[in-house]
């Protein structure tokens, strides 16, 4: 454990003009007075120049002051005397109605991140080096870590995760599940039903298999082969000594399946009611005990969700329940349904009803409970390594620079917030806090070209925008820095289509010979290391190093993704409707000029053998019919029709052929299927879109017999005999 110390959290305000930089000791010491607290709160106030992201400002700096604190919790309470006027010095701000603007609202821990450029909590390495630090003695150690030391933040070493240092540490996963004796259809309560059985997996990140398997019974249990069982006479014993287990193995993650919402609750509310002396201390400080506290999560992408958080302070958790529900669209989420899925295996043959009989037999029956236990303890691990769980969240971790369980316990927001930061502060901007407001101020979405319904025999060739949204922002310089009103183009005398253009929808953002906008650096920078991660992907044997290049390519292709969505959340952080309506502008212009640019060179008066015709067109991709039977024909033509549109555009903007559907059923905006080609010799599956074989909001058969339909009508090419 290493103590970071030194580090002092701050904001700016905009400095009035007639403020002097000899006026800051007289401001703090009346900030001291407003905010009237029992301990010096105002640690320095200092002016320095600095820019608003906000709106482009004639690439000119103003005058800031920047107001540090002495301990982070007081933040809060300066912001808030700040932004309410009550902190507004012989009136130099003058009283506004809105209150004084603050700038640069960002969590202590991130804020200590961007700024030392750390991305330790990120999952990346950390140097401390041997003359700065300070090891501390044994009898003043505030945690049970084996080594603990003290050094101060402009000491520290942070390593970028390339090369050598993309390696992931050998951490110890330990994956558990435990099996109450439940009574006759009511769902086990901690204050009456029993734990039973505990079994745990532990294993080294890197390593194939685990070196610990072992389960905690009460009563006797027979042995299982490579299984270490332990016995106990009293449900109390056999808790305490399960505690003592996991300090003695020390995992850095705990895994299990629903353990946030069930597991880790059951175990703390039953040796309470037990009362088992000292079984709360769990995690690596040992004054610091575990407890469960209600938490309710919300994000556009997963909904409303009340759910259950435990602090195990110095060990990750990663409940594979949730982090499958986040990530993965599936029918069912039981652990059995999800390994039938992703292992196509499934777990030991008990049924939860028999678990208390099975119990109250003999140490045989025992033993088949112990062994469900113990598979449900190791499939966690299975699915984690299977899914790339780790190497994915650690690698999103190192590209967005935000803290490895904020990934689970935040939306996408925060992932882009951090990196915005990092941006600005390199550039000298301040971020503004604005207040989150419900708006009822909408704009309109993408395009989609109505779709001409139908059962297509013939090829339909596919042309996909290559990261649109991001591609667009990167084309037309669309930022928070590039942002102009009419006001500023009469300022600094711009000259439109040179200085500044006008989106579709009228918003108007300088050119990069004004200034290159932020958004624009990030999605380069992202897209770069993205182009890079597949380079060393394809070139990568060594397997875990492959999962953790895969992990990385994924993690920067969506972090992009989610710069788009950043601007247009009305409730976030920095909402900006202007980008957003911007973008959605030009992405409907595209899809429009795709059609006309197809339609207008693909024709039989231009030489070739038929009208093409596009028949439906999405957010980002266009389905074209060339007219053609030849499979390899409609390929060759959507190639050389990607290019050609392309070519039309402003870079980086891409359109690429990718697949032919060939049959292809189109039913309706986003309703369709067919056969999925890349290759002439065989095609590489059947894809459904908005159909019932994908939809989760119905019932089995109709899934079934829909999928048996579109069998006949894609592969057998039976269309009456589907119809019957």
């Amino acid at each position: 454990m290493l103590h970071v110390t030194d580090f002092k959290h701050y904001l700016y305000v905009p400095a009035p003009p007639m403020f002097k930089a000899q006026d800051a000791a007289a401001y703090k010491a009346y900030l001291e007075t407003q905010i009237a607290q029992h301990q010096p709160v105002i640690h320095s106030v200092t002016m320095c120049p600095r820019e608003s992201i906000y709106g482009f400002q004639g690439n000119k700096q103003s005058y800031f002051l920047k107001v540090t604190v002495t301990d982070p919790k007081f933040i809060p309470k300066v912001r808030f005397t700040i932004e309410k006027g009550m902190a507004d010095w012989k009136g130099m701000w003058g009283a506004r109605e809105n209150g004084i603007m603050t700038y640069d609202n960002i969590q202590y821990v991130l804020r200590f991140m961007v700024d030392c450029h750390v991305s330790v909590l990120c999952m990346s390495w950390v140097e401390a080096p041997a003359t700065k630090y300070k090891l501390i003695p044994e009898q003043s150690k505030q945690s049970n870590c084996q080594i603990e030391a003290e050094i101060c933040y402009l000491d520290l070493v942070a390593h970028k995760p390339d090369g050598e240092w993309a390696k992931m540490a050998p951490l110890r996963i330990m994956s558990f599940d435990i099996e109450c004796a439940g009574r006759k259809g009511i769902f086990p309560e901690a204050n009456h039903d029993p734990v039973i059985q505990i079994a745990n997996v532990v294993t080294r990140y890197g390593e194939k298999k685990p070196f610990i398997r072992n389960v905690f019974c009460l009563d006797t249990t027979s042995s299982i082969v490579a299984t270490h069982i332990l016995e106990f006479e009293k449900e109390e014993k056999m808790l305490k000594s399960w505690q003592e287990f996991m300090l003695s193995v020390d995992p850095d993650i705990i895994i299990g399946y629903n353990i946030a919402n069930f597991d880790f609750p059951y175990l703390l509310d039953r040796a309470k009611h037990l009362k088992v002396n000292g079984f709360e201390y769990w995690s690596r400080i040992p004054s610091e005990p575990s407890r469960v506290r209600e938490t309710n999560f919300s994000s556009k992408q997963i909904g409303n969700r009340d759910t259950k958080e435990t602090n195990t302070n110095g060990r990750l958790q990663l409940d594979l329940l949730q982090l499958i529900q986040r990530d993965h669209h599936l029918r069912s989420y039981t652990l059995n349904s999800v390994c039938a899925h992703f292992l196509g295996e499934q777990k030991e043959d008990v049924h939860h009803t028999m678990i208390t009989e099975l119990f109250n037999g003999t140490p045989e029956s025992r033993r088949r409970l112990a062994l469900y236990c113990l598979k449900d303890a190791y499939l966690p691990q299975r699915l984690m390594d299977k899914l790339s769980c780790l190497e994915n969240y650690t690698e999103m971790a190192r590209v967005t620079g935000v803290p490895f369980n904020f990934l689970l316990s935040r939306g996408q927001q925060i992932k882009f917030i951090s990196q915005l930061f990092r941006k600005a502060l390199e550039q000298k901007l301040v971020i503004p806090n604005l207040k989150s407001q419900q708006s009822d101020e909408q704009y309109e979405g993408a395009t989609v070209i109505e779709p001409t319904r139908g059962y297509y025999d013939v090829p339909i060739a596919t042309l996909d925008f290559a990261s649109l949204y991001p591609s667009i922002i990167q084309a037309h310089n669309l930022c928070y820095t590039t942002l102009l009103d009419k006001k500023m183009i009469e300022q600094f005398k711009l000259v439109k289509d040179e200085d500044y253009i006008v989106t579709p929808n009228g918003d108007m953002f300088v050119t990069t010979k004004q200034r290159k906008g932020l958004l624009a650096q990030i999605l380069e920078e992202l897209l770069t290391a993205r182009k890079q991660a597949k380079r060393e992907l394809a070139k990568e044997t060594d397997p875990f190093r492959k999962a953790v290049l895969n992990g990385r390519q994924l993690a920067l292709k969506i972090s992009a993704n989610s710069v788009y969505g950043l601007t247009g959340a009305t409730t976030g952080k920095l909402p900006c409707l202007q980008i957003a309506s911007s973008t959605t502008s030009f992405g409907r212009q595209m899809i429009e000029k795709t059609k006309e640019e197809v339609e207008k060179k693909y024709n039989i008066a231009n030489g070739y053998s038929h009208d093409a015709q596009v028949i439906y067109g999405d957010t980002d991709s266009v389905m074209v019919k060339f007219g053609t039977k030849d499979l390899a024909e409609a390929m060759k033509l959507g190639e050389e029709a990607a290019n050609y549109v392309s070519s039309k555009f402003v870079k980086p903007i891409k359109l690429e052929f990718e697949k032919v559907y060939f049959p292809y059923l189109l039913i309706n905006k986003k309703r369709y299927a067919g056969l999925y080609w890349t290759k002439t010799e065989k095609y590489d599956k059947m894809d459904t879109k908005g159909i019932e074989t994908v939809r989760r909001d119905n019932c089995l058969l109709v899934q079934t017999v829909i999928e048996k339909v579109l069998r006949m009508i894609l592969i057998d090419r039976d269309v009456q005999g589907a119809q019957e």
